[in-house]
């Protein structure tokens, strides 16, 4: 089902840590619409991940609003914070999936929220279910692996795996916290290549965090930028420069000169 209007919405959202001595998020105003394919950037530290998970409920905001799916997060517990889960996926930077499970049973684990019971085993699946699996498995470009070991494939076939799970789940919203953070930039590439052209066919919403500027300018319909739990940017990606996306990782030192984070923070990862 394709959604319109607003998925999220943020108002004067905080954040604290540490009995208030770390602020995470602060004042966050933030609307995200229907369909949009949003990255925030930001180094590492900047609020990325921690927006991110106020929007399932991993983390409740210290002060303010957050709206997703019309639903008032913080205020949701029990079977209704279940229903929501149900309705936003999330893929991790580690995959996330079992090893020890075969492909198609780690897919078919992202259909239990649509069923009663556990289950034990790709039989105990229903038999559209595992024809569905399988197609996802052949989008992905794993459809000769569904029986094999999950942690016998290398990592970029790990994060594609864990993309057909987050579709068998049927979500209206995809969150994705630096997915391919534990990848080699070309593997990076395709997945997200992979993440987004599967979401724009099946009228998903995505919200996903990066730290790579070119892939952030190459797959992002609009750029948000987090510096020091704010938001510093905020554009459609359309006719941004580098230099543009770049002066998120600036900020000011005692002196008053800006400083660019960006270069020796790629560079301490041997970027």
């Amino acid at each position: 089902m394709q959604l319109s209007g607003d998925v999220v919405r943020l108002r004067g959202v905080r954040k604290e840590f540490d009995q208030g001595r770390v602020v995470a998020l602060d004042s966050v105003d933030l609307d995200i619409h229907a369909g949009e394919l949003t990255v925030l950037i930001g180094l590492s530290g900047s609020g990325k991940s921690t927006l991110l998970r106020h929007l399932n409920k991993l983390h409740v905001p210290t002060t303010g609003t957050v709206e997703v799916l019309g639903q008032p997060v913080a205020d949701l517990s029990g079977a209704n914070l279940r229903a929501l889960r149900r309705d936003v996926g999330f893929i991790f930077q580690q995959f996330n999936i079992v090893g020890r499970l075969s492909c198609l049973e780690n897919v078919l684990s992202g259909a239990l929220g649509r069923l009663r019971g556990p289950r034990y085993g790709v039989l105990s699946y229903p038999k559209s279910m595992r024809r569905e699996a399988l197609e996802l498995l052949d989008r992905v470009g794993l459809g000769d692996r569904a029986f094999q070991r999950s942690d016998t494939l290398s990592g970029g076939q790990q994060q594609r795996v864990a993309i057909a799970r987050t579709v068998m789940q049927k979500p209206k919203l995809v969150l994705a916290d630096e997915p391919v953070a534990s990848l080699d930039p070309e593997i990076s590439g395709q997945v997200m290549d992979l993440l987004f052209r599967i979401c724009t066919e099946e009228n998903l919403s995505v919200i996903c965090s990066l730290h790579q500027v070119d892939l952030a300018l190459g797959w992002a319909k609009r750029l948000v930028g987090l510096r020091d739990g704010q938001v510093v940017l905020d554009k459609p990606a359309e006719g941004l420069s580098t230099e543009d996306v770049m002066a998120v990782y600036k900020r000011l030192d005692p002196t008053g000169t800006k400083q660019n984070e960006y270069e020796p923070a790629m560079a301490a990862r041997g970027s």
